[in-house]
């Protein structure tokens, strides 16, 4: 791999024989070694390219769970200053990495130039109590992302996920309508359901960062017409506009919009968008009606309103 890398960048140096602008050339990289792809690979094995270093992100995804926060960072990935890394690190909620220090979580990040972002996604992080208190002492004028939809899709979505896990290892699994709902009422302390209160969560970010810092990307309007939010993000961060409409496409067998860039396509993994179950339609009233007060509570928090039910 390492050969592959240095070779790739000396040749593509001397075939264009002439100064190749920082960006341009990563482009370049990504598309014929796949330096930063977002598949699974260990950075500290990665040669790093003249002119770049790993650095501590500046901003991150922070949920929430099977909110979209995948989809958006894929996505965002296609623009030239901005570089992900490939896996949810999980640092500022899970103790056992915390305590590997800062500069463990550096290591974990892609090379990148001067003029690039460097954007790590833990869903994890929106529902940590410990997450936004040690993100503020890292950086405390980070610029942070958040992507939430509909709360009880959301339940549904965490649901099938679970399920599919289960199935998939052999174990045994419970129709929804059993975990939702204990003797007849609504079991408020399922840990889906916990992760769907998104006042209750907010108000912990609000009292280390201000609104100004947090972006809220609608997860139920980035999946049907991708381009607006990123373009919205794209202002957010600061960055010139440079995702088009040409880098999407709907994939009518998958039902969702993929991605085209660096001349090549690609969709989410297969464990993307699967069918959810159909749900009773009393027990989704009782969900609709126990989110509708955290919901105008959120609304308050944040100055916006969502076509959420």
């Amino acid at each position: 791999m390492a050969f592959l890398l240095v070779s790739a960048y000396l040749l593509l140096t001397h075939a264009r024989g002439a100064p190749v602008e920082n960006g341009a050339l990563l482009e370049t990289l990504k598309s014929q070694v796949g330096l930063f792809s977002n598949k699974s690979e260990h950075y500290s094995a990665q040669v790093r390219p003249p002119g770049t270093s790993r650095q501590i992100p500046q901003t991150i995804i922070i949920g929430v769970r099977k909110g979209g926060t995948r989809a958006l960072l894929e996505m965002l990935d296609i623009h030239p200053n901005i570089v992900v890394a490939a896996t949810e690190v999980h640092f500022f909620d899970w103790d056992e990495n915390y305590v590997k220090g800062i500069d463990w979580y550096r290591n974990l990040m892609p090379f990148s130039y001067g003029n690039q972002i460097t954007i790590e996604k833990t869903p994890g992080y929106f529902t940590s109590p410990e997450a936004p208190g040690r993100i503020h002492d890292m950086n405390s004028s980070i610029k942070l992302l958040l992507i939430l939809r509909d709360p009880t899709e959301r339940v549904i979505s965490d649901y099938t996920q679970v399920y599919y896990n289960r199935v998939e290892s052999h174990k045994p699994v419970q129709l929804f309508e059993d975990i939702v709902i204990k003797n007849g009422v609504l079991n408020t302390k399922y840990k889906a359901i916990q992760r769907s209160l998104y006042d209750v969560h907010m108000e912990k970010w609000l009292k280390h960062f201000s609104l100004d810092q947090i972006h809220i990307v609608d997860g139920n309007t980035l999946i049907k017409d991708p381009l607006p939010e990123l373009q919205k993000v794209e202002r957010f961060l600061n960055l010139p506009s440079r995702i088009m409409s040409s880098n999407f496409y709907f994939n009518q067998t998958k039902g969702f919009y993929c991605i085209r860039s660096d001349g090549r396509e690609r969709c989410l993994h297969e464990s993307k968008g699967r069918p959810h179950p159909l749900v009773n339609s009393t027990v989704l009233e009782q969900l609709y009606s126990y989110f509708r007060e955290h919901n105008a509570k959120f609304y308050r928090m944040v100055n916006h309103s969502f076509d959420w039910h």
